[in-house]
């Protein structure tokens, strides 16, 4: 079935033509329109030309320029739309990095294209702030910044991951009402996404992410102590 031509164009950024020729044929079957740079610097000469991906699926290693510099120079000339790393470096560092320089999210090339596929789906229903402010007041003492996935506490930025972050913006928007464990690991993953041991093991990951939460806004102050346990249930942000 041909794509329709007004359906969301992709820019696939990777120095291994196989991979960008197997991800361009996925997002075309899925229903997307899909256009492939081997480079940053190619990506970034087209834009320079007035194009505009919807999205961008972006390798972390390549020659100069890097994924991580390609993406502060695509920032830094007043591009904002969605961007995800694609890698295979998994380690926390460097998707804390990625975060930090503006993407909305972090994957590992080795999952499949149908976890690929649900995260992009995921950043493209994203809501994204409007021009200005950038950023969203939530709770008191709360900021946050949806483009790219940043909060603040107190005026200090809080270093969260983008599935940290989601958790946050999840307890944020429902200050005072409890939140399950299953829609907050749906808010992360994709409705669905099974992980853990057995049906209920995503319980276990829920309880892992909220502690590191936690311990971050702790880090910055000691006394936080806005998001409450709903024993059994699940997590609320309290009201005050």
């Amino acid at each position: 079935m041909p794509v329709a031509a007004d359906a969301p164009l992709i820019a696939v950024v990777d120095d291994d033509g196989l991979f960008r020729d197997t991800v361009s044929a996925n997002l075309a079957e899925a229903g997307y329109r899909a256009i492939t740079f081997e480079g940053g610097a190619v990506l970034l000469d087209w834009l320079l030309k007035g194009n505009r991906p919807t999205a961008l699926l972006l390798d972390w290693q390549m020659p100069d320029p890097d994924g991580p510099a390609t993406l502060e120079k695509l920032r830094a000339a007043g591009h904002d739309f969605p961007v995800l790393f694609l890698t295979g470096l998994n380690q926390p560092i460097f998707e804390e990095k990625g975060l930090k320089l503006g993407a909305i999210d972090f994957v590992d090339k080795s999952k499949s294209f149908a976890i690929i596929l649900q995260r992009l789906r995921i950043a493209l229903t994203t809501k994204q702030p409007a021009a200005n402010p950038a950023a969203e007041q939530g709770p008191t003492g709360l900021m946050l910044d949806v483009a790219s996935a940043r909060a603040a506490w107190n005026g200090q930025q809080v270093d969260l991951t983008h599935g940290e972050f989601k958790v946050v913006q999840l307890l944020a928007q429902r200050i005072g009402r409890d939140v399950g464990y299953r829609e907050i690991y749906d808010a992360v993953r994709g409705a669905g996404f099974e992980a853990g041991q057995g049906p209920d093991g995503y319980r276990a990951n829920v309880r892992a992410m909220v502690k590191r939460i936690r311990q971050k806004f702790r880090d910055l102050d000691p006394d936080f102590d806005a998001i409450e346990t709903y024993p059994g249930f699940g997590y609320r942000w309290r009201h005050g």
